[in-house]
């Protein structure tokens, strides 16, 4: 049995998650708190240690990603198929501007995966530009989940709309369902399992599996 750990981590604060501003694919920076979020993370999931660590370019994922890099020793990968859900006209308002010039919009795009803010994407959307970046990784990677190598997972450093749109498509959720997945907290991350057989490599066979959802640095244990 061939188990490919796959680590999912969404980036330290910025001032426009302190806002309750939607960043969406704006490039913003880390906050202070999320500099040491970063750095409380990386002191964890750097013990794994991981095989190789791929993140989203905007600067805000990237950022957390060096971090994680220079613990472990590793150079970030970058994939812009990593970035966060575009917005659309949504991106750069506060909650409370969305609500007022859209009543009910934000709760239908958090109920149906399918709804896409004008000039956005939908979750699905996202999904299907980065369902691809795990499947090249399979094929790509012989050493990931290697049963006769040590267990090194692949660490993903994203935001928090694509690693619940991915996640699902992985679990192969019913899109229905996809909101059962809830928000990560910042520098927060989800691991979930791919278990295929020793010698497969044929990336619709393998049986992806939920191991933790939100944890961080507070929870550990639930990850290691």
């Amino acid at each position: 049995m061939r188990i490919r750990r796959l680590v999912m981590l969404r980036h330290g604060q910025t001032d426009f998650n302190a806002g309750s501003r939607m960043q969406g694919q704006l490039d913003s920076a880390l906050t202070e708190l999320g500099r040491a979020q970063a750095v409380a993370a990386a002191e964890v999931l750097g013990k794994l240690p991981p095989l190789l660590i791929v993140s989203s370019d905007l600067h805000r994922a990237y950022d957390t990603a060096v971090t994680l890099g220079e613990r472990t020793g590793l150079t970030v990968r970058v994939d812009p198929r990593l970035r966060e859900t575009h917005l659309g006209d949504w991106q750069g308002l506060t909650h409370t501007e969305v609500d007022a010039q859209a009543p009910g919009a934000r709760l239908a795009w958090r109920d149906d995966a399918r709804w896409a803010p004008h000039g956005g994407e939908s979750r699905v959307d996202v999904a299907a530009r980065s369902v691809p970046v795990v499947a090249e990784l399979v094929a790509g990677e012989p050493e990931w989940g290697d049963p006769a190598g040590p267990d090194r997972p692949v660490v993903l450093v994203a935001h928090g709309g694509l690693i619940a749109a991915l996640s699902a498509a992985l679990l192969k959720l019913p899109v229905d369902n996809w909101p059962i997945l809830g928000g990560m907290g910042n520098a927060s991350w989800a691991q979930l399992s791919g278990h295929a057989g020793d010698s497969d490599v044929d990336f619709g066979s393998i049986r992806w599996r939920l191991d933790v959802w939100n944890a961080s640095a507070q929870v550990a244990n639930d990850v290691l």
